[in-house]
């Protein structure tokens, strides 16, 4: 067989990038021969922060088709050029993990791995498990088409779906390795939990209109499959959590999750958010002082855990966000709901 040079020399340079990259986990676990990475307290080859006693995930490596959900219409809404859908192929998933590159990468603090600066592509395990909601852009092409096929239309914004079965299957809920979810589970028996996640929209289409597409899809997806409650993080952008005091504090005192639906932050990762008294707290400056997704979180009647979480690869302060759908104040669930007319031109 004649050796492929070309292919063989970009062989050995990917894995001598990845062995750079890999190089302080390779050093810790000779350090630690004997135990492996698995014998390590709260930690797995991943990088993802587990409790303290708790065996190390077992991840899926490779990206698979996105979920079925029979009955469900892949496209969910329209207005004018923008649809939102919800991704039906690898491909479409690849472009919404491009989308989520650029937003968290290039445009926010986020820290890439090696293979994500070479790929381009903000990648997880959890993508291979959950559905994936997409906004897209039918006025605009995206800048990977190809000559000689035909255009695609641009990906501007999406999300993240994780079903609680999808979650019992797999690895469990993303929000577990920030928040002790099990106390709010076993208090809601039987309750059909959805994660939302990895939530992001392209600069120029952060409007009220892309939002709403959102929402629209979000609330067509939680009434196909019968949701009771969503649940996830949401971030405040920074790691100071002195300078985020104002906000934080404010959605301590005034939007605190109930008994029974309020997650506290892990031990190991706990930062106090009532960081001023209540009466110190200015609600109209705190109110501007959030990122517009947490408001939208407020407006829809959203309430929030016990602690923050400062995530330093994203180079964002986390807050648990939980909302049960029958907390959804009646204006919301008429607005997005079937009766809502997005089909107009």
């Amino acid at each position: 067989m004649v050796p492929n040079f070309a292919r063989d020399a970009s062989t050995a340079w990917l894995n001598g990038w990845e062995a750079h990259v890999n190089a302080p986990f390779a050093r810790l676990k000779q350090k630690t021969a004997g135990a492996g990475f698995a014998g390590l307290p709260g930690f797995n080859p991943r990088g993802l922060l587990l409790p303290p006693g708790a065996a190390p995930i077992r991840f899926k490596p490779r990206l698979k088709k996105p979920l079925a959900a029979p009955g469900l219409a892949p496209s969910l809404g329209r207005i004018g050029a923008l649809e939102v859908r919800l991704a039906t192929s690898v491909a479409e998933i690849r472009r919404a993990q491009r989308l989520r590159y650029r937003v968290f990468y290039e445009e926010m603090s986020a820290v890439p791995s090696g293979l994500a600066m070479l790929s381009r592509r903000d990648v997880d395990d959890y993508d291979a498990v959950c559905d994936h909601l997409l906004v897209i852009d039918h006025a605009a092409v995206d800048a990977k088409s190809f000559p000689g096929r035909p255009a695609r239309p641009k990906v501007v914004g999406t999300y993240r779906l994780l079903r609680q079965e999808a979650a019992d299957r797999n690895f469990g809920f993303y929000t577990a390795g920030e928040y002790d979810i099990a106390p709010l589970i076993a208090a809601n028996p039987g309750a059909r939990l959805l994660e939302l996640g990895r939530s992001c929209v392209l600069k120029p289409y952060r409007t009220k209109r892309t939002v709403e597409l959102l929402w629209a899809g979000i609330w067509a997806y939680v009434q196909h499959h019968r949701i009771d409650a969503m649940l996830g993080c949401a971030s405040l952008e920074g790691t100071d959590p002195e300078r985020l005091a104002v906000p934080l504090s404010f959605l301590h005192h005034h939007a605190r999750a109930s008994e029974g639906w309020c997650a506290r932050a892990l031990p190991e990762r706990y930062v106090a958010m009532d960081r001023l008294a209540r009466e110190a707290v200015d609600p109209k400056a705190a109110l501007q002082a959030l990122p517009p997704l947490i408001k939208g979180y407020l407006r829809v009647g959203a309430t929030f855990g016990d602690g923050a979480v400062v995530d330093r690869q994203f180079g964002t302060t986390d807050v648990f966000v939980v909302l049960p759908v029958p907390a959804i104040a009646a204006r919301y669930r008429d607005h997005f709901g079937p009766a809502a007319n997005r089909q107009a031109a």
